[in-house]
């Protein structure tokens, strides 16, 4: 096996254990719930900590990576998630819990991005890289197969705590192979800190969310809320007038000036929280509306993970040889189609019926990932790959805690509604990937940058 294909598969052993956790935390919440006491908001914040953190620090990795060294980032991230994974096994409180999540995220956000630049710098190949990306999102629906299997099976016989096992033996292997097969590699200029952006990222990030989720109990007219939304429409403000000053920001905006890398970046928004609140709401109804147990949520919902796998490595060749538009408008319908069955979910909906909705749901959901991640990565510089990929990785993480926290307050009170919710969500996919892709101008934003910093360097 050409050693760069063992690169690739060593990628998706990170990949692996962070999209197993997502899955197999969703499915393990009614247990988490039960043993400790948590809330729906608990139960959320369980899910938007890690996902958060992640989003707040996945550039940052990125451009660590391109700085210090790939690999070297690369196992850093190993050995922390794994850490993070044996603290949350043993946590003795929900806030405990938490915190470890977040542990988690900071070893989580150094390996998604910098995966991807080592295998955007090993498959320099345009088609072998769309493939190889295929096979990466393969990888994700192969998790969320395994994940309820494997989640439900350690929730029933060992307890929800036994779910955070499973990490470490596939988080020290993959270590020990990156140590031995990956090489080390740089970008030949690396961005600076800017820990400005940083910090503004956080606080937007974090506030919106807290508004969002503690809003249904506190109330939306509450002081603490209105003053978290009022806090991060500042940190937006701040953040849109601080990094066009910067020689080398955090995000760099001018890149958005390209309908295909905006649109990218708003369609993986999009996507991803249909699916953050499709695992969310859909665990606690097979579970606490239809009586399920873990076990039986697990395997309800393998019908979707069949189909992510099925329609993943499809997804990258039609990325290789038509182009991003046709595997978006087909991700779009798809979802689309697939969630209008749930809409109207209840404990006497036939199985046939929702089995329909997840296979749909999961076929459009596995086209969508290739599109986003080959527009974002080939969109920007090969040196600062690690950059591209973050901001890639970045926008999927906060459609996914936006997700959980949008639809998990709005089903508080009407869990239809949530649905419908992510009907238009699916619906956005297929409007927005079919307007971003109509134009033949791919790089008008990156050409833009780069003269932007080329006029700059003078």
């Amino acid at each position: 096996m050409p050693r760069r294909y063992l690169v690739l598969a060593i990628c998706c052993m990170s990949l692996l254990i962070i999209s197993l956790d997502v899955t197999i935390v969703n499915i393990a919440l009614p247990a988490i719930r039960d043993d400790l006491d948590a809330p729906v908001s608990g139960l959320q914040w369980t899910l938007d900590a890690y996902t958060l953190v992640l989003a707040s620090l996945l550039v940052l990795a990125g451009s660590t990576g391109d700085r210090i060294g790939r690999r070297r980032v690369f196992q850093a991230g190993l050995a922390l998630f794994t850490t993070g994974s044996l603290l949350c096994s043993m946590a003795p409180s929900l806030t405990w819990l938490i915190v470890f999540r977040m542990v988690q995220a900071v070893g989580g956000s150094m390996l998604n991005p910098v995966a991807m630049s080592i295998i955007t710098n090993t498959f320099t190949d345009t088609r072998e890289r769309a493939r190889a990306i295929g096979v990466w999102g393969a990888v994700t629906g192969f998790s969320m197969a395994l994940g309820p299997l494997a989640g439900g099976f350690l929730v029933h016989s060992f307890g929800w705590r036994s779910i955070f096992w499973i990490n470490v033996p596939v988080g020290i292997a993959a270590f020990l192979l990156a140590r031995r097969f990956i090489p080390e590699s740089r970008a030949e200029h690396a961005r600076r800190l800017d820990p400005v952006g940083q910090i503004l990222v956080l606080t937007l990030l974090a506030s919106i969310t807290f508004g969002i989720i503690e809003g249904p109990a506190a109330g939306w007219t509450a002081p603490e809320i209105v003053g978290c939304f009022t806090l991060g429409v500042l940190a937006l403000l701040a953040l849109l007038r601080w990094e066009p000053r910067r020689a080398e920001p955090l995000i760099e905006l001018r890149l958005f000036r390209s309908p295909r890398f905006s649109g990218a970046t708003v369609i993986a928004v999009c996507a991803f929280a249909a699916l953050g609140g499709f695992l969310f709401l859909n665990t606690l109804y097979l579970q606490e509306i239809r009586g399920l147990s873990a076990l039986h949520a697990g395997l309800y919902t393998l019908p979707m993970a069949a189909m992510t796998i099925i329609a993943s490595p499809l997804s990258g060749r039609l990325v290789a040889s038509r182009g991003t538009r046709l595997p978006l408008h087909i991700a779009g319908t798809s979802m689309a189609l697939g969630l209008l069955p749930l809409t109207q979910a209840s404990a006497a909906t036939p199985p046939w019926q929702l089995f329909a909705g997840y296979l749909l749901f999961g076929f459009g959901f596995g086209m969508v990932n290739t599109p986003i991640t080959d527009t974002a990565v080939s969109g920007m510089p090969r040196a600062q790959a690690g950059v591209a990929a973050a901001i890639a990785s970045t926008s999927r993480q906060v459609g996914t805690a936006l997700g959980v926290a949008v639809i998990g307050a709005v089903s508080i009170g009407s869990a239809h509604a949530g649905w419908w919710i992510m009907v238009g969500l699916a619906v956005a996919v297929l409007l927005i990937g079919h307007l971003s892709t109509a134009s033949p101008q791919d790089h008008d934003g990156v050409r833009a940058t780069e003269r932007s910093r080329d006029h700059r360097a003078r």
